[in-house]
């Protein structure tokens, strides 16, 4: 059973690979953050990445205001 701490890295992977996919940067998703009324700095969004530690409600701001609709959560088997 993973640990806290190996599903912490799961999500914090999810997220940067979307922001990737979608070839938006801290500092834009920052910005996107803000227009959509949730004021957020690139170091703020960077530090929580780098912990990995945010909350659910973060996780889906962040994949709305990048224009996700869907996320795999594993690969085929």
């Amino acid at each position: 059973m993973p640990t806290d701490a190996e599903w912490q890295d799961r999500v914090k992977g999810l997220l940067k690979a979307e922001l990737k996919k979608k070839g938006v940067g801290y500092r834009d998703l920052a910005d996107k953050l803000t227009a959509m009324g949730i004021p957020e700095t690139e170091r703020k969004i960077s530090n929580k990445l780098s912990r990995g530690s945010f909350t659910a409600v973060f996780f889906v701001q962040c994949l709305i205001a990048i224009g996700v609709h869907t996320v795999r959560l594993h690969e085929a088997d």
